[in-house]
């Protein structure tokens, strides 16, 4: 049983997309449960990741291939998993901020978080305001993640959460930010509560913001 979960961890840190359905299925054939997997072999596959990207062993292609088996062994593990035993380490609307249509940062950080146990709704590119307070009512999310690319858009960042303000979410809400020109001290003066400038690290403040 242990052999297989290293099996499907091994998988996820070398981007093994191909053998993901077929290695889940026989670590479940063999017994293994779906949350098991998840947490024993899924998460800490992609933790791995972000360290071997954080000691400038990885970078952002090796990433992207880590994730899409990450996303492909959730795929075939989900008809398994009850509700109940998936334990969500939070919930996240994420997207790139209106205007701004560059979302390769934004994917990158949106299975990350994924593959760290978090429920996230990803809304994509060129989002109003608007958009992401709909989300925030609608899934009850606990942080709104915001991605910017070019300077031009990164005033939508201060718009969103001033729309979250006005809308009454903003205290039940923790506000990430990042992007190519954000910085932490940008974050900071439109009263964002964490900047990450990289997908790994994204996942380490989201972690902390929702302790």
């Amino acid at each position: 049983m242990d052999e297989l979960l290293k099996v499907i961890f091994d998988g996820v840190v070398e981007g093994d997309n191909a053998s993901m359905p077929q290695n889940v299925q026989a670590a479940l054939d063999a017994g293994a449960s779906a949350s098991s997997i998840l947490n024993e072999a899924l998460i800490p596959g992609m933790a791995e990741v972000g360290r071997l990207f954080e000691e400038g062993e990885y970078f952002v292609p090796e990433m992207l291939i880590s994730a899409r088996a990450m996303k492909t062994a959730m795929a075939a593990l989900k008809p398994y998993l009850q509700q109940s035993e998936m334990k969500y380490a939070g919930s996240v609307v994420i997207g790139t901020v209106k205007g701004d249509l560059h979302d390769i940062g934004k994917n990158l950080v949106s299975l990350m978080l994924e593959g760290a146990g978090f429920q996230v709704r990803d809304l994509g590119s060129d989002v109003t305001p608007e958009k992401y307070v709909e989300a925030v009512r609608e899934t009850g999310a606990n942080i709104v993640a915001m991605s910017a690319l070019l300077t031009t858009t990164m005033v939508n960042m201060k718009a969103t959460v001033d729309a979250l303000k006005e809308a009454g979410l903003r205290e039940q809400v923790k506000v990430m930010v990042g992007g190519a020109p954000v910085t932490e001290n940008f974050a900071k003066q439109i009263g964002a509560d964490g900047y990450a400038p990289d997908a790994s690290r994204a996942v380490a403040v989201a972690k902390t913001l929702c302790a």
